[in-house]
């Protein structure tokens, strides 16, 4: 028989759920370093981000200055998913580098393969002047590169073992916040300085022309 309010939650109460703990690097222990192998994976995979964003920034201007672009609606679509993709090929190898997984690695890898695919049949039912074959190829070898390296045995055991732990360190702004002030304080009496203090070109007023002539010793 219960004998107070406590025993009987105790009795009928359900187990909690335990949920993991996550791990922090104790003072003073190594720090796992990832393999060879997940550093030219994620490396592959972020290079790969800042080609399609060169790209991208490359290819908007003409695009928009052109003649017969495309419907906002259209284009708007188009930015959203050439961002996801940038955005996802960046997250997948930092994620094989932090030791996360490679599950996103290797659906972003299998997204451009089909892709790739999907552009080689298009190709030959509309002629294009340049050299797609071969444009194709060289394109197919980052994704088939990806899916490679991230199925390597080191890969794998790195990936197997976990993610890194979190080594704790401490905030250098609460630290040393009487430097943070100050600094903070110096870069904005700078700023008012120079915007109070700096020249500012004079208007020309209308009906007047301004002077263009050079002077010379």
């Amino acid at each position: 028989m219960a004998i107070s309010v406590y025993d009987v939650r105790d009795t009928f109460a359900r187990p909690r759920l335990v949920l993991p703990v996550r791990r922090t690097a104790a003072p003073g222990a190594a720090r796992r370093r990832p393999p060879t192998t997940a550093l030219l994976t994620g490396l592959l995979a972020m290079v790969e981000a800042v080609g399609l964003l060169a790209v991208a920034l490359h290819g908007l201007d003409g695009l928009l200055t052109a003649p017969s672009r495309p419907a906002g609606p259209v284009l708007a679509v188009a930015l959203l998913v050439l961002a996801a993709w940038i955005v996802l090929a960046a997250g997948s190898g930092a994620a094989v580098i932090d030791g996360s997984g490679r599950r996103l690695l290797v659906g972003v890898a299998v997204g451009e393969l089909v892709l790739l695919a999907l552009i080689g049949v298009a190709a030959v039912f509309v002629p294009v002047a340049l050299p797609l074959p071969g444009l194709l190829l060289l394109a197919t070898a980052v994704p088939v590169g990806k899916l490679l390296l991230a199925g390597s045995p080191s890969v794998v055991a790195w990936l197997a073992a976990g993610p890194r732990p979190v080594e704790r360190r401490p905030d250098p702004a609460a630290a040393h916040r009487v430097l943070a002030t100050a600094t903070l304080g110096v870069i904005g009496l700078a700023l008012g300085a120079v915007a109070l203090l700096g020249p500012v070109d004079q208007q020309v007023r209308t009906g007047e022309t301004a002077a263009t002539t050079v002077y010379q010793p």
